[in-house]
């Protein structure tokens, strides 16, 4: 029987007589040992402050002798949190009483989870008002930040907790502090849009600073739409002229892309325009046309501005040109925006519209931000699940009455070459940070993801699954497959080795962790791609760190494979009965299938093969009597 499940679920369902009858009568190093273990990441005390079991909790400590800083890992929301204390569960969800019976246990007021959460900031998370109340009274201190930099006072503002801002101000909270990537409280507010708070920080001596982007509260309030608050602010006498226009140039374009609200949008650019041409005249930044955005150039006159009604088109693509002239190349929006107006394109069955704004994001996001960002691998992973449904249901009729065109192969290619620099970009980067030791002292200095080039590797290979899979039409034309089988080239010329040092090869026979999206035709184990990568000059026989062949992982996943996969991998020199680290060959891993089901054994077996299983087999001493490069070989048997 499992004692420490049942331990485990009766604390969890608040069954303490199911406790007392599972504990009483043991030793005491055994019921240590129960009511210590762990069940899903938690232990019996953490899952029951988490549930607001107080008497199974003041069984627990009283009985039990139970470690009252113990952590585990719990669910919020849906979203795990990690090696959370007992006290920061019960004030996360609520429960006055158990923060109260810890407390004066002597549980550490100011312990913190995984992410350097205290009990306080989970208390001001949720607005829990009386707890926080207690904990400040009991020596919580207010000014832990988390590992991001946020305070209590900033994440209660973001939440929109007016008391409890109210509460920490009148403790001096440092209401100017900055988190790592720069924003403040006045940030947080302006975000969420609370303008009785926001208001009330300005009273305590709030400032319009500006984060790790460049933006001021002002900004952020335009760029998520709260206008309350953008009026508010435009009102104050550090607001310059300038940055009320950029302001409310800002809203408009919110209006546009996240309100659907054009008539707003168009009176928002109206009060803009008549602000900057007064005297002295505040002239424009004029980029250069952008063929993305078809070319559009900003609006400089009322006229052109009502005309603008008449065209809701270019009036999406006067709000992308807005949005990037203020917040910049760099700003997460910018390329949000961009990609959110491709995909509304593509919903409409624009899909020619839907490359040419992602392409363009992409190739922004490789010319100004790090190797293997977040919004790249995003961009990226977007484009597989993209031409993997164009691929899929090309022909097929829209609601809007469209139908899906074929992929354009050379849009295709362009985003692979695009994909394949990414990795490339990746692999040079990963290798530089290790070999300088660097440890980055900012969230935003570098991608601490050890997956991320795993994620863009796949990204890209799916990519140039459906090439290869374009390329079995005979009717291709030989110029561009010769360019897609370069691009495959460049790809494993890199010897990219990424998550438990598997190489492209290994990727394409194999299932698991592979799949980027719900089409068929981007799912792993792939033939085509196989055979693609083996043509281009991929090791058959590369091993990653388990010792597992690419026919290994063929094994793993033969009931998704087919046959003609292994054949692939045999005609191209796999040997069929190289071992991994687990002694494990091919033949043993498809059990209970039949080798001969899958191929004819003694066609792949060759004398070499023989000779080497012999020498093992019977721990011959071999090293003096055949050549070196021979060496690897025999022990691969």
């Amino acid at each position: 029987m499992d004692f420490k499940s049942i331990v485990f679920n009766a604390a969890r369902d608040n069954d303490l007589a199911q406790l007392k009858c599972v504990l009483s009568g043991r030793p005491t190093f055994e019921i240590y040992a129960l009511v210590s273990s762990r069940v899903h990441g938690a232990t019996p005390l953490v899952i029951a402050c988490r549930n607001g079991h107080f008497d199974v909790v003041q069984y627990l400590l009283t009985n039990c002798n139970v470690d009252i800083e113990e952590v585990g890992s719990v669910r919020f929301d849906g979203e795990p949190i990690e090696d959370a204390p007992a006290l920061w569960c019960a004030a996360a969800a609520g429960h006055l009483g158990i923060v109260k019976l810890l407390v004066r246990r002597g549980a550490n007021v100011n312990s913190t989870s995984r992410t350097n959460s205290t009990p306080l900031r989970a208390a001001c998370y949720d607005g829990h008002f009386e707890i926080v109340k207690y904990l400040v009274q009991h020596g919580a201190d207010f000014e832990v930040a988390n590992r991001h930099g946020h305070t209590c006072l900033m994440i209660a503002c973001y939440r929109g907790h007016f008391k409890i801002a109210q509460f920490l101000l009148s403790l001096n909270a440092n209401v100017n502090r900055c988190s790592i990537k720069g924003n403040t409280a006045l940030h947080d507010c302006a975000e969420s849009g609370s303008l009785e708070i926001l208001q009330l920080l300005l009273k305590h001596g709030a400032t319009m600073d500006e984060d790790y982007y460049g933006m001021t509260p002002l900004l952020a309030a335009s760029v998520t739409g709260h206008i309350s608050i953008v009026e508010h602010l435009i009102t104050l006498p550090c607001v310059s002229r300038k940055n009320r226009i950029d302001a409310l140039e800002l809203l408009g374009a919110t209006y546009v892309d996240k309100k659907r609200d054009m008539i707003s949008a168009l009176s928002l650019w109206r009060r803009a325009m008549e602000d900057r041409n007064q005297e002295p005249l505040i002239p424009k930044v004029i980029n250069e046309p952008i063929a993305a955005y078809e070319y559009v150039s900003e609006v400089n006159t009322v006229e052109d501005l009502e005309e603008l009604v008449l065209d809701p088109d270019e009036m999406r693509m006067q709000a992308l040109v807005i949005r990037q002239r203020i917040l910049g190349p760099t700003h997460p929006d910018t390329s949000y925006y961009i990609r959110f107006r491709g995909a509304n394109y593509a919903d409409a069955g624009r899909f020619d519209r839907c490359i040419e704004l992602w392409t363009y994001a992409l190739t922004m996001q490789q010319k100004i931000l790090q190797p293997l960002s977040p919004m790249t691998q995003s961009s990226l992973l977007s484009f597989a699940e993209l031409f993997s449904f164009m691929l899929v249901e090309a022909g097929r009729l829209l609601p809007r009455g469209r139908v899906v065109p074929p992929i354009e192969v050379t849009d295709m290619l362009m985003i692979f070459n695009k994909a394949v620099i990414e990795v490339e970009r990746g692999q040079l980067w990963t290798l530089e940070q290790h070999k300088n030791s660097v440890v980055p002292q900012h969230t935003h200095d570098c991608n601490h993801d050890p997956n991320a080039l795993s994620r863009a590797l796949v990204s890209s290979l799916h990519i140039g699954c459906l090439l290869v899979i374009l390329l079995e039409n005979d009717n291709f034309p030989v110029n561009v497959k010769q360019e897609i089988m370069q691009s495959l080239y460049k790809l494993n010329r890199l010897k990219v080795a990424v998550r438990l040092g598997r190489t492209p090869l290994h990727y394409a026979c194999y299932r698991e962790g592979t799949l980027v999206g719900h089409y068929p035709a981007c799912q792993f184990p792939s033939p085509s791609l196989a055979k693609a990568l083996l043509e281009v000059g991929a090791d058959p026989n590369a091993k990653d760190d388990g010792g597992n062949t690419p026919l290994h992982l063929s094994a793993v996943s033969h009931i998704y494979s087919s046959p003609s996969l292994v054949k692939i991998l045999l005609d191209n020199g796999a040997h069929l009965d190289t071992k991994n680290k687990d002694g494990e060959t091919f033949e043993s891993l498809i059990k209970p299938t039949k080798i001969h089901e899958i191929c004819n054994p003694l066609k792949y077996t060759t004398l070499r093969c023989l000779a080497s299983r012999v020498i093992q087999q019977h721990k011959l001493p071999y090293q003096d009597c055949v050549p070196v490069s021979l060496h690897s070989f025999i022990e691969q048997h």
